[in-house]
């Protein structure tokens, strides 16, 4: 896993840096490959924007977020980018499953006996 802090227009804080490190680090858990992270973290006229990068293997997902605080900003980040992986993984269990589905099943209709 390598995860990696900028700060752009804000002064390096340990405290935020510690903040997105251990959230990030979470998202590990639902990728089955080890994952890279980007994270952005910037101050762009009192709003606090929070972006993030993840690639894992082929997956490659992203989210930004903007708020009045930096760690909301990075807690809803995180919120985004957790749904967008649950769902990239539900998406590729159906395709893998391969069962009839209502957009790819056949519907005709059975003969009926004579």
């Amino acid at each position: 896993m390598n995860i990696s802090i900028t700060f752009r227009h804000i002064d390096a804080s340990d405290a935020i840096r510690r903040h997105a490190q251990e959230k990030v680090e979470k998202l590990q858990k639902f990728l089955r490959k080890p994952m890279t992270a980007q994270v952005t973290v910037s101050l762009d006229n009192l709003e606090h924007r929070a972006e993030v990068r993840v690639s894992s293997g082929s997956e490659h997902f992203e989210a930004s977020e903007i708020s009045e605080d930096m760690y909301m900003s990075i807690d809803r980040m995180i919120d985004k980018i957790e749904r967008q992986i649950r769902d990239s993984k539900g998406s590729a269990q159906s395709k893998r499953r391969g069962g009839a589905s209502i957009r790819g099943g056949d519907f005709s209709q059975p003969e009926e006996p004579r």
